[in-house]
């Protein structure tokens, strides 16, 4: 039995986790996240009765197109990359306040039928509708169907935060399987403390937080997979889960073949390895796991793959395109030049490129992350006892990295522009990754569970201080302009929030001190005399 004090930390981490991503639903001005008045729109637009149009089709109703107005959407926020003195300044900007902002209703939430101009088309329709339903419901349940648009978006920014929590004590669970370390376990749920652009992400409103969350439970499930579950029912489940996945996004049917390679890599199962067996039993083997693959594969299409299949059949294609963009042809630099753009873009993207892209951290940061998780990876690799799991998990990042290079390699063939290299796209395996972080701190230290747990109070500070130096660089960027004052960007981020100045101080100071209470109860855990601890 855990010590109370694991038990509590068990609580607090995802207690933590949240609080931070709630920080920053609250930190990025309204509609400053990647493609969310789009995502409000179809959202509000199911809420209303108006359908699902066809990919390209569907235009944003009169007041989500207001709402880009009230917050000066498309200005510049003072921290991004680079100057654009065309381009009017979001310092400059007086949003309209938060009481007289447009309230959505049947007159404002649809659009009148005409053809949408390329500035008004909501390309979300090129997905499945689910999670837009799931925000719909939200939106109805909370009785803000009828609210502020600026309240929808918040409350869809929140559902998105208790989508993002269930990943943390996945992951934890994940290697106390795999490795029956509580200490380790704990480890693994600090990994999006690591990541800004997690918390950003899914604190805002985007249908990414229900791939995330499927990708999460299916690597969890995976990994019982690893150690020897062989149920049919568990072959179902993942498929199923997986299913909710592609009504979601097609970026889920990537995690099928990396739970048949966790089949592969662990053959026999339950019944003992496949080399320790008889010919005969060795078939069997490999034949029922080939069975629960199909069956998983089986239930992945029909509860969600059939709106891929139905796409190709209606459409003639998988992925349809939603958006038709209208832009001065470049000229491509061949593939090599493609690869080195359109990798660095994603890794910028995966670790905290804030706003839409615009607010990019510094590269010794991201560099410096990249560096240290591909080297986590290397160790992981070589440790004894889970090197088989770790390369599963690690498939799962590395197909998705290369399904995302593979996508976006057409359109830059053809006009010579990056598109669709967002870290975002990454997330499904963030318990993968925590998993591997963990295997790797775990085998640094020798795997015992006393160094375990001396390691645990230095992981929670490194995450919880990159967690804070995330916030902050995005509060700056948001907010600050040249030669203001830190009291000049409080006041901007409160004119832009749909919220008052309690909220703002109560959320982030509850979640700074969930941090100290998580951080002095790892270093409880860490002092805790062996005998006493187990």
């Amino acid at each position: 039995m855990r010590p109370p004090g694991h038990r509590l930390l068990d609580v607090l981490l995802p207690v933590l986790v949240a609080g931070v991503a709630a920080t920053w639903a609250l930190l990025t001005p309204p509609l400053q996240a990647p493609d969310e008045p789009q995502h409000l729109n179809s959202v509000v637009r199911l809420a209303y009765g108006g359908g699902w149009p066809a990919p390209g089709a569907a235009a944003l109703g009169p007041a989500v197109a207001d709402a880009r107005e009230e917050v000066a959407l498309g200005d510049d926020v003072p921290g991004r990359y680079a100057d654009r003195p065309d381009v009017p300044q979001l310092v400059d900007a007086t949003p309209v306040p938060a009481a007289e902002r447009t309230r959505v209703d049947a007159a404002t939430a649809l659009p009148d039928g005409s053809r949408p101009t390329p500035d008004d088309v909501d390309q979300m329709t090129q997905h499945p509708p689910l999670y837009y339903l799931l925000g719909a419901a939200v939106l109805h349940a909370t009785g803000l169907a009828e609210g502020r648009w600026d309240l929808q978006l918040l409350a869809l920014r929140l559902l998105d935060v208790a989508l993002l929590v269930p990943v943390v004590p996945l992951a934890s669970w994940s290697v106390r399987r795999l490795t029956g370390s509580t200490a380790a376990g704990m480890v693994a749920g600090t990994f999006t403390l690591f990541l800004p652009q997690v918390g950003h992400i899914l604190g805002s409103a985007t249908n990414d937080a229900l791939v995330t969350l499927v990708g999460a439970v299916v690597t969890a499930l995976c990994v019982r997979v690893l150690t020897g579950d062989r149920s049919w029912r568990t072959a179902a489940v993942i498929g199923a889960v997986v299913g909710v996945g592609l009504l979601t996004k097609v970026m889920s049917a990537f995690l099928l073949p990396v739970v048949a390679m966790a089949y592969v890599v662990t053959p026999g199962g339950a019944a003992g390895p496949a080399a320790s067996l008889d010919a005969p039993g060795r078939w069997r083997a490999l034949l029922g796991d080939a069975r629960r693959v199909l069956l998983m594969g089986g239930v992945a299409l029909v509860v969600g793959g059939w709106w891929w299949v139905r796409n190709l059949v209606v459409l003639g294609t998988v992925q349809p395109v939603g958006l038709e963009r209208d832009l001065p042809p470049l000229r491509p630099r061949g593939a090599l030049v493609y690869v080195e753009l359109a990798w660095q873009r994603l890794v910028r993207s995966f670790f905290g490129d804030l706003g839409w892209l615009d607010l990019r951290t510094p590269p010794a940061f991201w560099v410096t992350g990249i560096v240290v998780l591909l080297a986590l990876g290397a160790v992981a690799l070589v440790v004894p006892g889970t090197r088989r799991a770790a390369a599963v998990l690690l498939a799962l990042p590395s197909l998705l990295t290369v399904a995302v290079l593979a996508n976006g390699w057409d359109y830059y063939a053809q006009t010579g522009y990056l598109v669709g290299h967002q870290g975002r796209y990454l997330f499904s395996a963030l318990v993968a990754l925590a998993v591997v972080l963990a295997l790797a701190v775990r085998g640094m230290v020798g795997g015992a569970e006393s160094r375990v747990r001396a390691a645990l109070p230095v992981v929670v500070a490194a995450g919880t201080s990159v967690a804070v130096y995330g916030l902050v660089f995005g509060f700056t960027g948001f907010y600050r302009g040249p030669g203001e004052s830190v009291a000049d960007a409080v006041s901007r981020w409160e004119a832009f929030s749909p919220v008052g100045p309690v909220w703002l101080v109560a959320v982030p100071a509850l979640t700074a001190l969930t941090a100290l209470v998580v951080l002095g109860l790892a270093v409880h855990a860490a002092l805790r005399p062996p005998r006493a601890a187990a």
